[in-house]
């Protein structure tokens, strides 16, 4: 009787032939490997986050708080793995990116379409994104995709009414292709929350956790785009940092800031 995994081996199951062999230096300078490995990184823990935020929508809409708290704590230990991988990328000066930059032609990282697709479950709903992405392209129709869902805030607002809170009808029946915008009927609703000190006051602190944690990679991004590059335009045409400076405050839940004025 054959062994059914005999075959498998630690290589062929992470497919390790794929994964080392998909980088492609365009110059011969050392940095530019840094350079293509750290940003095949990103592109992994973005799958991953994915990955974990699809399943967290599920586990908020279900009213799990025990199994939504484990998954934003990974999200979170996977964030702060994102923000510290810049420190290996600060490494290299700017002459360094300038001795392979132009070999980066029109690509830029405003392509990252994993990374709109956070965004977007996030709650972002910008119809700006889709001009590096021609239509009928696979990168589009899943931005589309994701755009047209309901955000994570809408999993979290069905997740406190499994749990006995009355959701204001303007969030409950919202149009969810448009983005999240301040309530104050929400922030009623979260003050009670947060005075019940239950699961969801948790939930609701893992979340704000989750917000920060973004606009952290957001803020250690444009200083490393701006001590790499200062403000030249970016690869691709991008305005570089110039346009990264203006995401940093970007606030996926606004109701969860604002709440704590109250508090």
């Amino acid at each position: 009787m054959t062994e059914p995994h005999a075959s498998v081996t630690y290589a062929s199951y992470l497919a390790l032939d794929d994964v080392l062999n998909a980088q492609h230096p365009r110059s011969d300078e050392h940095d530019e490997m840094l350079f293509i490995v750290i940003h095949q990184v990103y592109e992994l823990w973005f799958k991953q986050m994915l990955h974990e935020l699809d399943r967290l929508r599920e586990e908020l809409e279900a009213g799990a708080t025990a199994h939504a708290v484990r998954t934003l704590r990974r999200v979170l230990t996977i964030l702060k793995v994102v923000v510290a991988q810049i420190d290996v990328l600060e490494t290299m000066t700017p002459s360094q990116f300038t001795s392979f930059r132009d070999r980066l032609a029109a690509s830029s990282g405003f392509q990252s379409a994993q990374f709109r697709e956070l965004e977007a479950i996030l709650g972002r709903r910008d119809p700006r994104v889709f001009q590096h992405y021609p239509e009928d392209t696979p990168e589009r129709r899943r931005i589309e995709g994701r755009m047209g869902e309901p955000a994570l805030f809408d999993a979290f607002l069905r997740y406190l009414a499994q749990h006995g809170y009355t959701i204001p009808p303007e969030a409950a029946e919202r149009d969810v292709s448009m983005p999240v915008e301040p309530s104050t009927a929400v922030q009623e609703l979260l003050l009670q929350v947060y005075r019940d000190d239950a699961g969801p006051a948790t939930v609701c602190e893992h979340l704000v956790d989750l917000d920060e944690g973004v606009q952290e990679w957001r803020y250690r991004h444009v200083k490393m785009v701006q001590r790499t590059i200062g403000d030249k335009t970016g690869t691709g045409g991008s305005s570089g940092a110039a346009y990264l400076r203006t995401t940093v405050a970007s606030e996926a839940f606004p109701d969860l800031w604002r709440v704590r004025s109250r508090l």
